[in-house]
């Protein structure tokens, strides 16, 4: 048996419990866990515990993480990503690059913030992003969060 942590590189379309049955399937040993569930759509690094290092999934989870986003000004869906039905779109062309630096920026502190329907977390043992696939929307209660550092790679407005 594998003792110890790997970290894997998700792709897009595979959930993390998708990771750690293909690991599970590689390594011939079932006790596998992951430290944080993965949107399907994200890619990115998802560690995996392997054996005894299953003891510091918990640990691992509730830590600070880096993520990468790709903004898409002025269109609103159903699911607040990419993948859902536009709702609405507007006029983004009179936008300002300071204008759009301030407003990304401004998101910089803690905050208490309402997770999305579309999101991994569970209610009652089911997956919020489950329950609004079927029509289901329930109270979300809000989460803090703090946001230590933006950086702002690249813009390209209209």
């Amino acid at each position: 048996m594998y003792d110890g942590i790997i970290n894997v590189y998700k792709e897009k379309g595979f959930t993390s419990h998708d990771v750690v049955a293909k690991m599970r399937g590689i390594l011939g040993q079932r006790k596998i866990g992951h430290t944080g569930t993965l949107d399907p759509d994200a890619t990115g690094v998802l560690p995996v515990c392997l054996g005894k290092g299953t003891r510091l999934c918990d640990m691992l989870t509730d830590h600070d993480k880096t993520y990468r986003a790709v903004l898409l000004l002025g269109t609103e869906t159903d699911t607040e990503d990419t993948t859902g039905t536009v709702l609405e779109t507007k006029e983004t062309s009179g936008l300002t690059e300071k204008e759009v630096q301030d407003a990304v920026l401004s998101f910089i502190g803690d905050y208490d913030q309402v997770p999305p329907m579309y999101s991994a977390l569970k209610v009652d043992g089911k997956k919020l992003y489950e329950l609004a696939r079927e029509g289901k929307e329930v109270e979300r209660k809000p989460r803090k969060v703090t946001l230590y550092e933006i950086k702002i790679l690249e813009m390209n407005l209209p």
